[in-house]
């Protein structure tokens, strides 16, 4: 596992097929469905006629977390869903990483907001810990 200062991320021994699909049963199994998806690569090569790696963004939402995180802070949905990546890196394996909530939940300087936020990235972590 690696984590940069806003996310987790995983390079995983497997491709990008393998690694979409597990991440979706994993953030599945944590509570989370994915509301919404971008396909970077198409959506570059549609708009820019660029071509790009294999790429997505799947915005992912548990909903009692996301009922909890909206009582306590009315703006903070900004910050959500969750967005977790899929992408192919060198040599054909991919990397799956997710927001770290904690991070960017922080800004806000809520203190129960920060509580929650841990909980959540607990649940992101296991997802791609899983992959």
């Amino acid at each position: 596992m690696q984590q940069a200062g806003y996310g987790i991320s995983r390079k995983l021994d497997i491709g990008f097929d393998d690694a979409e699909k597990r991440i979706r049963e994993k953030l599945k199994e944590q509570g989370f469905g994915i509301l919404t998806e971008i396909n970077v690569q198409k959506t570059l090569k549609e708009k820019l006629n660029v071509d790009f790696k294999r790429y997505l963004i799947l915005g992912a939402c548990n909903p009692p977390f996301a009922h909890k995180a909206l009582s306590l802070e009315t703006e903070i949905g900004l910050m959500m869903p969750c967005n977790v990546i899929v992408y192919e890196a060198e040599g054909g394996k991919a990397v799956v990483s997710a927001i770290d909530p904690l991070s960017a939940m922080g800004v806000v300087g809520n203190d129960k907001l920060k509580e929650f936020a841990a909980q959540v990235r607990e649940k992101l972590m296991a997802a791609v810990m899983a992959v």
